[in-house]
């Protein structure tokens, strides 16, 4: 029965997770992102659906390492919360390099690049982002974790809610055999003109080309245009070219 609980309880937590996550990329891409000087709204991530499994999949991890902090016992308290919080960045790190890597060496898609971001690694990971990670660690011991244990511990126990998260885990499966449907697609089409597909850059050109055509943008549906998938990715490779070429020539 116990199990059963601690399932239920990541459960929820994977849900909450999952849309905190998407709503915080949602607001990054609008306001923050380089990949979007337009500052237009772009749905953020691998699913169509409002959910961001990694940030599900975070805070999970999140949950399960604090915890174990009465297991820690260094002889004071500061120094065993420190060594706390510097387990989770990495943790959380480590989670982002496995989705990263995944889609980057099966797929041929780039899920985000850091390319740019200096210590970055394959332009998976990088420092910055990992010390945001570590950021939102400490959010969440500090704020969320001590007040949410008790909120967790009824929803487990309400069949109501254990309802609704069912449904919710329901379309997210169907969510999931459909972007990796279109995943596999892009991946067909990368082999095709020996391109590495960047999803966010993707996305971007799509709802340009469709603003340009003053045809409608499908923010759930960010790949669904007037032109053929194919033609987007005939352009990004002539892009990725025009910008690999004016890099050679600002050396020369």
């Amino acid at each position: 029965m116990l199990q059963l609980n601690i399932l239920l309880i990541l459960a929820f937590l994977f849900f909450i997770g999952s849309l905190f996550g998407w709503v915080l990329e949602l607001l990054y891409r609008r306001f923050m992102s380089k990949n979007n000087p337009e500052r237009k709204w772009i749905n953020p991530g691998f699913c169509v659906g409002p959910y961001l499994p990694l940030y599900g999949s975070g805070l999970c991890m999140l949950y399960l390492i604090a915890g174990i902090r009465k297991h820690i016992d260094l002889g004071n308290n500061i120094a065993d919360t420190v060594v706390l919080l510097l387990a989770m960045a990495p943790a959380m790190t480590v989670i982002e390099y496995i989705a990263g890597i995944v889609s980057f060496k099966y797929y041929h898609v780039r899920l985000w690049d850091y390319s740019n971001e200096w210590g970055n690694i394959q332009g998976i990971i990088c420092p910055k982002f990992s010390l945001c990670w570590g950021l939102l660690g400490v959010a969440y011991y500090y704020v969320v974790h001590p007040n949410i244990l008790d909120a967790l511990d009824w929803l487990s126990h309400n069949l109501a809610m254990s309802f609704f998260i069912g449904v919710f885990y329901g379309v997210l499966i169907i969510d999931l055999v459909y972007s990796t449907h279109l995943i596999a697609k892009l991946k067909t089409l990368s082999d095709e003109y020996e391109v590495v597909i960047h999803y966010e850059e993707l996305k971007g050109r799509v709802r340009k080309y469709q603003a340009e055509q003053k045809s409608k943008y499908h923010f759930f549906q960010p790949f669904r245009s007037d032109s053929t998938l194919r033609e987007h990715i005939k352009m990004m490779k002539q892009s990725q070219h025009d910008k690999r070429t004016k890099r050679k020539n600002l050396y020369k």
